[in-house]
């Protein structure tokens, strides 16, 4: 009974070739897609493919491509319901037996399955060797080539023997990306023309940077590939090495070895490994380069040795096979590395897709197929016109230009609230000068996101309740002594002493609120209200006097060093002002006694960008500490009983919101503190420090 695996998307289409076929003959399975059908393929329980694929595009080639990768050797019959000249050209390429168009007519189907089934027919035998040297025995001289048929006086007309030869041996190219079928067909191609009784293969395990290699001492040990006429319990059990015996001879000779000359002779391991084999002679594999691996032979089936001219041609052979050899270890390793690149790929939990400059679909892991394969079709593969319009133009201007897109987010319109972290990077080979494909990543950011929303509003609502608390404190220390002057304000009121107290208190109340409401007004504000150019030197004298209002103190001193020339600069004057003044009070609260504050202004060029103004305004108290340093500028910092911790929290936003920037100076030992101010400047402007 013959076993047809039956590809289709529907069951209709298996079940009408089912019930056509005779069940004793036929075993019908159906499978939707080859990655269901890859358990039968892999184990080769199917006699022949029936394929129901549409060949007006490259899709239906695709499926055809991953069949044969799977199963080489599998007769493959095509149904198709459209077909166009040059896709049907290709699937012959790709080893199609026939295309048939659909609806199934079952008695030329049976036919093509009986023809498919029926028996090769027999090779025509060549044509046997004219002449009688090709079995000679060693002590002749007159060898020439003889053994392949030719002989010397008839080189010419033997012409045809060779290129049967040759043609022979062309024939395990057809082996050419499986190693041990290869040098099996060439053992089996040299008993048909030399008779070589028994011989063995064995090669070293191949030593790379990829996955699945050996490793360097393994790589010394050379295992057993194939072999003809020898025992395989004995082959399972026995290795070469580089390092001794008939391995480490060729090793450090590189030539053809045989048993009876006097270099192998004084080898006791050779000697034994030769009588294990039952060798008589040893002929090393190359690739050019290096010793891959070493062939060991008997005589022929007649019981001759084989002579000098014979090895010399099996060696320029092997040497041959060891090229392909190498080429076919290079295939597997590349094949290794993107077959655990495609599996890396295929677990992510992000849609990659690769895409060809061609604009084809390389590769597309599970997710991608997810999120954008078009629903309409029925195979799983994806096209680049499922890509949103967005992602396919980013991908173009990628494989023209070769330089990769800054990654972005992306919100479909058709899902709200969805949200993706799209990034695409060429892929380009060192030699070329655009890129061969790109890759497409898209990250699903809708729970990151979120989960980010939701921090931010956990976050703001603890600030909001610290600001309350601030809030409710500060306002509280402002109408205490309003609410006692309150109380006594019927009893004393006549008395000029307390309406003295009582103004000094209200004064003192309406200060503070008006402070507090202008800190939460610029601290809330995000753009300027007002733009002008703005006379830097009586900005400060005010800012200081203002400074003094909230923070009165006996004596005062303000030391300003402008250069000599007057300096201007653009902004909202009232938020530079109450910037300025919060730091002159942080400046006449480090040392209330006998404050002293320095203010002194420099050029502060920044390369081609237009030069900055910096403002240092200096105390002389004891400096910052390495805490304040680092805390100084955050919302409700501070280190006195008093106040909402804002002053400079209040200035950094307001110089933000100018371009500029706040820092406060790292102390140094002795030294006082430093809030340094840098504020874009007018280039025609310019200081002399």
């Amino acid at each position: 009974m013959k076993t047809l695996l039956v590809l289709a998307p529907h069951p209709e289409f298996a079940e009408t070739i089912r019930t056509g076929l005779n069940p004793e003959q036929y075993r019908i399975i159906h499978r939707a897609s080859l990655d269901e059908a890859e358990p039968l393929l892999a184990h080769g329980l199917v006699n022949a493919c029936v394929l129901d694929v549409e060949l007006t595009g490259i899709q239906g080639i695709w499926i055809l491509e991953k069949l044969r990768r799977r199963e080489s050797k599998c007769p493959i019959i095509v149904f198709t319901g459209a077909k166009q000249s040059e896709w049907e050209e290709e699937a012959y390429l790709q080893g199609v037996s026939h295309v048939l168009t659909k609806p199934v007519r079952m008695r030329m189907f049976s036919a093509l399955l009986d023809r498919v089934f029926a028996e090769p027919v027999a090779r025509a035998p060549q044509p046997a060797v004219q002449d009688k040297s090709m079995v000679q025995s060693p002590k002749s001289n007159d060898l020439g080539l003889s053994s392949l048929g030719i002989g010397h006086q008839g080189f010419t007309s033997t012409a045809s023997q060779t290129l049967a030869v040759l043609r022979d041996f062309s024939s395990i190219l057809t082996h050419s990306l499986n190693a041990e079928a290869m040098l099996k067909q060439f053992l089996l191609l040299l008993r048909e023309i030399l008779s070589i009784n028994r011989a063995a293969i064995f090669l070293r395990q191949p030593y790379g940077a990829f996955d699945g290699v050996a490793a360097p001492e393994e790589s010394r040990r050379l295992r057993a590939a194939c072999a003809i006429g020898l025992s395989p319990g004995l082959l399972e059990h026995f290795e070469l090495s580089f390092e001794a015996g008939i391995g480490g001879k060729l090793f450090r000779l590189g030539r053809i070895l045989r048993r009876s000359e006097e270099e192998s002779r004084g080898d006791v391991e050779a000697q034994k490994e030769f009588e294990l084999l039952g060798a008589q002679v040893a002929v090393p594999i190359l690739d050019r380069e290096t010793l891959i691996g070493v062939a060991v032979f008997d005589g022929r089936v007649t019981g001759d040795p084989l002579v000098n001219t014979e090895l010399e041609l099996i060696f320029h052979l092997l040497e041959q096979v060891g090229l392909a050899i190498r080429n076919i270890w290079l295939h597997d390793q590349l094949s290794g590395n993107h077959e655990m690149m495609a599996g890396v790929l295929r677990q992510l939990s992000s849609a990659c897709v690769v895409v060809s400059r061609d604009l084809k679909i390389l590769h597309a892991n599970k997710m991608a197929r997810k999120y954008f394969a078009s629903a309409s079709r029925t195979s799983g593969e994806m096209e680049f016109t499922d890509l949103p319009q967005i992602f396919a133009t980013k991908v173009y201007q990628v494989l023209r230009t070769g330089a990769a897109v800054s990654p972005f987010k992306y919100e479909p319109e058709a899902s709200p609230g969805t949200v993706y972290n799209v990034t695409v990077v060429p892929f380009q080979r060192q030699d070329a000068t655009v890129p061969v494909s790109a890759l497409l990543v898209v990250e699903d950011l809708t729970q990151s996101e979120q989960l980010r929303r939701l921090e931010v509003e956990a976050a703001n609502l603890r600030l909001v309740k610290t600001m309350a608390d601030r809030l409710a404190h500060e306002v509280g220390n402002a109408m205490v002594p309003l609410s006692t002057h309150q109380q006594l304000l019927s009893e004393k009121y006549r008395d000029p002493e307390f309406r003295a107290s009582l103004d000094s208190a209200l004064a003192d109340g309406v200060k503070r609120v008006s402070r507090l409401i202008n800190q939460m007004r610029f601290l809330a504000r995000d753009a300027l209200i007002s733009h002008e150019a703005i006379p830097l030197s009586p900005l400060i004298e005010e800012a200081y006097l203002e400074a003094r209002k909230y923070q009165p103190v006996k004596s005062g001193q303000l030391k300003y060093e402008n250069g000599g020339k007057p300096v201007f600069v653009n902004g909202d004057r009232a938020a530079l002002k109450h910037a300025l003044t919060e730091v002159m009070i942080n400046a006449l609260q480090a040392n209330p006694a006998d404050p002293k504050v320095g203010v002194r202004l420099e050029a502060e060029p920044d390369g081609d960008e237009p030069p900055g103004l910096r403002i240092e305004v200096e105390d002389n108290g004891a400096g910052f500490t390495p805490e304040a340093v680092q805390k100084a500028a955050a919302p409700f910092y501070t280190t006195r009983n008093v106040g909402l911790g804002l002053g400079l929290a209040v200035t950094r936003k307001i110089i933000e919101t100018h371009h500029g920037k706040l820092e406060i100076v790292p102390p140094k030992s002795g030294h006082s503190g430093v809030v340094r101010i840098s504020l874009p400047m007018d280039p025609a402007q310019t200081i002399n420090a």
